[in-house]
C-alpha cells in the first residue's frame, strides 16, 4: 500500500497557480516527470504508487493511460506558458509495460506543450525482463536518450527476498542492448535486504561495475508500514539487518564504485563525469521547478508544491470532467523552505555555500566539522558545507543539528 497524501491546503479545481509562482521562473530549469503506475508484479517491499494490471480496469486501464496522461500535459500547458524542458523522466511502477508508441505519445505531448532544451535528458525507469533490443532502438528513436535499470542485486537469494522476477544473468545484456541503441546506462541497487551478507553485497556491486555502467544508485532498503515485506518482518519470517550492517555496505560500495572511477555526486548516486549525472535527480535538489504528471504524482513551482489524487480511478475520472486532478497543495515559504534548502542541498558533493545557511546555523559548522561530518578544508578554504563520507552516513543528523 502506498504511502498517504500529505495534508495540505484544497487545491483549486482548474489548477490555476498564484502569480507569485512564476516569479524568477527564467532562472529554473523546468523539468517533467511522468508517472506510469503499472507493474507486472508488485514487489513486496515496494510501497510505490503502483498497480497491477488486473487491479484496474476503463480509463485508469494500461491501455488507456496515455491518452488520460496527455489530458493532464494539456491541462498543465495552459497554466504554465512555455518554456524549454530541461529534463523529462518517467518513473513508475514500470514504465516499460506500456507500449513504446504510448511513451512515444507521452513525451511527445510534452514536448509540444512546452518544447525542449537543446540538450534535453529524457529518462525512462525500466525493469530488465522488460525490454528487448527492439525496443530498446525504439526508445532511442522516440527521443529517449537515457534508460535507468532496476539491478538491485545480482544475487539470487537477494532477488527472491525482494519478489524481483528478472534473471541477474539477464542484466549484462540489457545494458549492452541499451548502449548499442545510444542510451546512456544507470543501474539501480538495494542494499541491507534481510538476509544479504557482505559479500552477497559485493557481488552486486561488482556484477553492477563489469557492465561498464556510468552511473550507479544504491539506496538501503527501507521496509514501509503496510507492505507485505513489513508484515514478513513483524511476524519474524524475516529478520532486518541492523545499522551497522547498512554502514558496512555503504562504505563498501562508495570504496568499489570509487576505485572504478565513479564519484559520489549526492548520496546514493555516482557518476563516472558530471556529465554522467542524473540530471532530473539534480533538479529536485537544488529546487527547480516540475510538473509531476498522473495518479499521485507531485509538483513543484515557485514554491508552490501540489500532489495529485493516488487512485488511477479517480485520477482519470477528473480529467474526463475537466478537472485538475490536484488533490491538495502548499505554499513553501520562511523556515519551511529553509530547512527544505538545508535537507536537499546537504546531500549534494558540491555542498552548499555557507553564507546560504541560517545565520544561527552557521556556529554549528565547527562541531561538525569536529565531529568527522563536515569537510574541514572545504569550510574553511571553500567557505562550504560538504559532507564527509561518515557525514553521508549521518546526513540527517546533520540537518537536525543545523536546524536546530
Amino acid at each position: 500500500m502506498s504511502p498517504a497524501l500529505p495534508e495540505g491546503d484544497v487545491a483549486p479545481d482548474d489548477g490555476a497557480l498564484p502569480a507569485s509562482a512564476f516569479e524568477g521562473s527564467d532562472e529554473r530549469a523546468f523539468a517533467v516527470y511522468l508517472h506510469v503506475p503499472f507493474c507486472t508484479v508488485r514487489c513486496g517491499y515496494c510501497d510505490f504508487n503502483t498497480y497491477t494490471a488486473t487491479e484496474l480496469g476503463g480509463g485508469a486501464s494500461q491501455h488507456a493511460y496515455a491518452d488520460t496522461a496527455l489530458k493532464e500535459i494539456a491541462l498543465a500547458s495552459a497554466i504554465l506558458p512555455p518554456r524549454p524542458v530541461s529534463t523529462v523522466f518517467v518513473g513508475g511502477g514500470t514504465p516499460t509495460v506500456l507500449s513504446v508508441p504510448d511513451l512515444a505519445r507521452m513525451l511527445g505531448g510534452v514536448r509540444d506543450a512546452w518544447g525542449f532544451a537543446d540538450d534535453v535528458e529524457v529518462t525512462t525507469e525500466a525493469n530488465p525482463d522488460s525490454v528487448t533490443p527492439e525496443s530498446l532502438a525504439a526508445l532511442a528513436g522516440a527521443g529517449f536518450t537515457r534508460v535507468s535499470f532496476g539491478m538491485q542485486s545480482a544475487v539470487p537469494h537477494v532477488l527472491a527476498t525482494l519478489d524481483r522476477t528478472h534473471d541477474p544473468r539477464r542484466i549484462p545484456d540489457v545494458v549492452r542492448w541499451a548502449k548499442d541503441a545510444g542510451l546512456a546506462v544507470s543501474l539501480d541497487l538495494i542494499y541491507g535486504t534481510p538476509g544479504e551478507s557482505l559479500d552477497d553485497w559485493r557481488t552486486s556491486v561488482e556484477a553492477a561495475l563489469a557492465t561498464g555502467v556510468d552511473h550507479v544508485s544504491a539506496y538501503a532498503l527501507v521496509v514501509e508500514a503496510g507492505t507485505r515485506m513489513a508484515v514478513q518482518v513483524r511476524r519474524g519470517e524475516l529478520e532486518l539487518p541492523d545499522g551497522d550492517d547498512q554502514a558496512a555496505k555503504y562504505e563498501l560500495a562508495d570504496d568499489l564504485l570509487e576505485a572504478a572511477g565513479l564519484r559520489w555526486y549526492e548520496v546514493s548516486n555516482w557518476a563516472r563525469t558530471p556529465a554522467d549525472a542524473c540530471r532530473h535527480n539534480l533538479s529536485y535538489w537544488r529546487g527547480d521547478d516540475w510538473w509531476g504528471v498522473g495518479p499521485g504524482a507531485h509538483s513543484h513551482v515557485g514554491g508552490v508544491r501540489w500532489w495529485n489524487v493516488k487512485h488511477p480511478r479517480a485520477y482519470a475520472d477528473r480529467l474526463d470532467r475537466g478537472l485538475s486532478p490536484a488533490a491538495g497543495r502548499e505554499t513553501v515559504t520562511g523556515d519551511g523552505a529553509v530547512l527544505e534548502r538545508l535537507m536537499l542541498g546537504v546531500r549534494l558533493a558540491a555542498g552548499l555555500p555557507l553564507d546560504a545557511l541560517p545565520t544561527d546555523a552557521r556556529p554549528s559548522v565547527a562541531g561538525l566539522v569536529a565531529d568527522g561530518l563536515v569537510d574541514g578544508h572545504e569550510a574553511v578554504g571553500g567557505r562550504r558545507l560538504v559532507l564527509t563520507r561518515r557525514g553521508r552516513l549521518l546526513a540527517d543528523a546533520v540537518v537536525r543539528t543545523l536546524a536546530g
